[in-house]
């Protein structure tokens, strides 16, 4: 028998004074009803209640248990209302992950808006470059770029992610500006550490160039810290569009190389399979589809 039903049992006899009354709220029989106390009192090992053809009445141990009881019921009560207010309204915290420069230009601003629509939503964004598990780590939800392994997670494919070459004009202006990839093993280009060794500047080819891969004396696993680097002028830098256009907007970097530039990069929106999503959940993923949209 379930505990916590012989629980209500118990606590519906006393409060309604006789098995067949608690029998009636259960929709059971009162013999039934009967099994359910004696179920309890087995496992007590000692009585809860003293019967007699008029009356009922409890026994010490009763008197305690039926209070204890009493306190269960209503955490359990309790519990599952919150699990419902959860299911039915968006609420309590989601656990985002995404990589820096996604993350910083455009999600951090995006969540702000997403948390002004739904005031009962607490936000985690946490950013690094690496490829978090998101069961294991806790997250509820996080944005990939690149090609997706398969993993068993749901994902949402965004719109593709641009990448721009970009160097400072005081930069340009010591060491000229490069008219083709073959040149820049002549200069100083930035190394995000998270690339393969020859992938990151292959700029689409495969074969090696004449004059070598470009070196990277200033090597970072930051993409915020490289991009800094090249307004500096120590170099030139290819990263994410999205977060190069407002200093190439503005005059701080100047684009380069544009028609060798590698090919855009997919972005998926990942999260656990779930037949039922949290409400936060679905919400962000809603919000997500429509401020970033997806891919055609």
């Amino acid at each position: 028998m379930d505990r916590l039903e012989s629980m209500a049992v118990f606590v519906a006899t006393v409060d309604r004074g006789s098995l067949s009354a608690a029998a009636e709220v259960f929709n059971i029989s009162p013999p039934m009803a009967g099994k359910h106390i004696r179920h309890l009192e087995e496992r007590l090992g000692a009585r809860l209640l003293t019967r007699t053809t008029r009356r009922q009445s409890l026994t010490e141990m009763g008197r305690v248990y039926l209070e204890q009881c009493r306190q269960i019921l209503e955490q359990v009560q309790a519990a599952e209302s919150g699990a419902a207010q959860l299911r039915s309204n968006a609420k309590g915290l989601l656990r985002i992950n995404a990589p820096v420069s996604l993350g910083t230009v455009m999600l951090a601003p995006a969540v702000t808006r997403f948390l002004e629509q739904q005031p009962e939503v607490q936000v985690e964004l946490i950013l690094n470059d690496r490829v978090v598990n998101i069961v294991e780590e806790g997250f509820d939800v996080a944005f990939r770029i690149g090609a997706l392994a398969d993993s068993g997670l749901v994902a949402r494919r965004l719109k593709d992610y641009g990448v721009m070459i970009c160097a400072s004009p005081s930069y340009l202006q010591r060491y000229g500006t490069p008219q083709h990839p073959d040149e820049l093993s002549h200069h100083q280009c930035l190394g995000f550490t998270h690339w393969s060794k020859k992938g990151g500047w292959a700029l689409g080819r495969h074969e090696t160039p004449p004059n070598g891969w470009p070196q990277s004396r200033f090597q970072s696993n930051n993409s915020l810290a490289l991009r800094m680097a090249a307004l500096e002028g120590f170099g030139i830098l290819m990263q994410h569009s999205v977060m190069l256009a407002g200093d190439v907007a503005e005059g701080r970097l100047v684009e380069l190389l544009s028609d060798y530039c590698p090919p855009p990069r997919q972005v998926h929106l990942v999260y656990p399979r779930d037949r039922q999503p949290m409400p936060k959940l679905s919400r962000f993923i809603e919000f997500v589809l429509a401020e970033f949209g997806a891919a055609a």
